[in-house]
């Protein structure tokens, strides 16, 4: 009996020491991911706050985090400053027809690729993957040139007409890569049926690619809430800008770079927030509805090549 309680404590020991470990190395990784989720989400949190708070105390030392007292009516400051409403309406548009476009345009490219057999199909592939890797700026000038011929400058056609044209190489990357985890055996079950390929696409392919869809969706919706450079080149009217040229004629108003009350040159920063803020949220919004899904289709992108 003595012989084995001697031989059962060294790995009672190891066991202690394992659970030591363990709890230690936990403790440490839940820290830095602590630590670093602060660090990113402080700017966030910072831009809210200042947007609640008096003029004279969003630089104040040290920093107030919690506004005190709580001033809402910057809000109203800064979407009656601008016509608000009007960016809203505008870029909602070309969000909408954005999101139309390129899930439908993508996700029909991306059935070709990935279940129809055609002469020089890895070829094409392979071109659109090519084209992901050519920087916007070297086709701004062309497409530039080539819509101004077709007298589709300060009109919405340039930020959503070409979309549904194929959709965008990344998109059809990602919806192929999504396709070809469907078993193949559904589509042969439904041809033995009679059904087509646009069918298939249709009626099997496309119900079952619900998170892929929604990961495009959520990409699609970011680039063309925070389209800058787009809207910046085309749309010359006030009464046909984005939110995002909303937001950087609100800060170059007066000409100082800054929001300014025209008195003094004092720089507005409490409104320039609340207008950042308000402009920022739906963005969150929609991320963190859809937040299951988008996890689930870009995991499952890539399990299949």
């Amino acid at each position: 009996m003595t012989t084995v309680s001697v031989s059962a404590k060294p790995s009672v020991v190891r066991r202690r020491v394992k659970f030591t470990r363990g709890w230690f190395s936990r403790v440490v990784v839940w820290t830095i991911l602590l630590v670093g989720s602060v660090i990113m989400l402080f700017p966030l949190i910072w831009m809210v706050s200042s947007s609640l708070k008096l003029e004279q105390r969003v630089f104040m030392f040290p920093p107030q985090l919690i506004p005190n007292p709580v001033r809402f009516q910057n809000y109203v400051e800064a979407l009656t400053y601008k016509p608000f409403p009007v960016y809203l309406r505008n870029t909602v548009f070309i969000v909408v027809m954005n999101e139309l476009a390129i899930v439908l345009a993508a996700s029909f490219c991306a059935y070709g690729f990935a279940r129809i057999r055609f002469p020089g199909r890895d070829f094409w592939f392979s071109t659109v993957l090519f084209t992901m890797m050519v920087p916007y700026v070297v086709m701004m000038v062309p497409q530039f040139v080539m819509f101004k011929r077709l007298n589709w400058i300060d009109t919405f056609l340039p930020l959503t007409v070409p979309y549904f044209f194929g959709g965008g190489g990344f998109n059809i990357f990602l919806l192929r890569q999504f396709f070809r985890t469907i078993p193949e055996e559904l589509a042969d079950a439904a041809r033995i049926d009679g059904c087509n390929e646009f069918t298939i696409y249709a009626r099997i392919i496309m119900p079952l690619a619900k998170p892929a869809l929604i990961t495009v969706a959520i990409f699609t919706f970011l680039n063309a809430w925070n389209d800058f450079m787009g809207p910046l080149l085309y749309l010359n009217s006030p009464e046909r800008f984005t939110l995002a040229i909303g937001l950087a004629n609100f800060r170059a108003s007066f000409g100082s770079g800054l929001v300014s009350t025209g008195a003094g040159g004092r720089s507005r920063w409490d409104l320039l927030m609340a207008f950042a803020t308000a402009m920022t949220v739906p963005v969150l919004v929609v991320f963190f509805l859809a937040q299951r899904y988008f996890v689930q289709g870009v995991v499952m992108t890539g399990l299949k090549g």
